[in-house]
């Protein structure tokens, strides 16, 4: 399983990597791999300010469909629109092109509050 050590991770399965102000934000390769097939990511969330645990959007597998947590409290700045034609992205390349959104972060105390690779490899076994 596929954990960069570079990122942050949540609860949900969700990766986090930070640059300043701003937060990339996707689902992890074990997110993807216990969801099978991706065939739709949906975020009707842009320009919306949002607390963290809040839904931000659905990506919709084969055989399920599953919300999607902001992991910290912000505005969800973009979409990724390539997601609209290559849902498939999320399952090829979770950490790279199959990434979902980008928020300005309103609150940088929780960035502490998530985990690290190491305790999110321990959370997944």
């Amino acid at each position: 399983m596929n954990v960069p050590n570079n990122l942050k991770y949540t609860k949900d399965h969700e990766w986090i990597k930070i640059d300043g102000e701003t937060a990339t934000i996707g689902i992890t390769d074990f997110a993807q791999s216990e969801l099978g097939d991706i065939v739709y990511v949906e975020v009707e969330t842009i320009g919306e300010t949002l607390d963290k645990d809040e839904v931000f959007g659905t990506v919709e597998a084969v055989k399920t469909v599953s919300d999607l947590y902001l992991p910290l409290t912000g505005e969800v700045l973009e979409f990724n629109e390539e997601l609209e034609d290559e849902p498939e992205m999320v399952n090829e390349e979770p950490y790279g092109k199959g990434w979902m959104i980008k928020m300005k972060i309103a609150n940088q105390d929780e960035v502490d509050e998530l985990m690290d690779a190491e305790t999110y490899k321990s959370h997944i076994e």
